[in-house]
């Protein structure tokens, strides 16, 4: 008898998941009481309805998206800024270090 422990992955698990899904959505709409017209205008209805919002959730994920770059670009102007005068003040101390030195 094989003792080995049969383990899942978090894949295979959402998949069938997913394939149940699809396969009970598939019988429902065979087997439903309603007629065939009724049922694709449903369907119509529902997929116009998903698309409706994959657009909407797709404009909510560029705005946010343009937003993150904004904030990104002003992120690395204000880091430039601190570099350069850092280096600035580097430069300004080397040459008031090389002046006491050599003079």
């Amino acid at each position: 008898m094989d003792t080995h422990e049969t383990r899942c992955s978090s894949q295979a698990i959402a998949l069938a998941f997913l394939g149940g899904a699809i396969a009970g959505a598939v019988a429902g709409i065979l087997l439903a009481p309603k007629s065939g017209e009724e049922t694709r205008r449903e369907l119509r209805g529902y997929a116009r309805k998903a698309e409706e919002e994959v657009i909407e959730k797709a404009k909510e994920a560029r705005a946010a998206l343009d937003d993150m770059i904004e904030r990104g670009k002003h992120y690395m102007d204000e880091r430039r800024a601190d570099v350069e005068a850092v280096v600035h003040a580097g430069k300004e101390a080397m040459k008031e270090r090389m002046d006491k030195c050599c003079s």
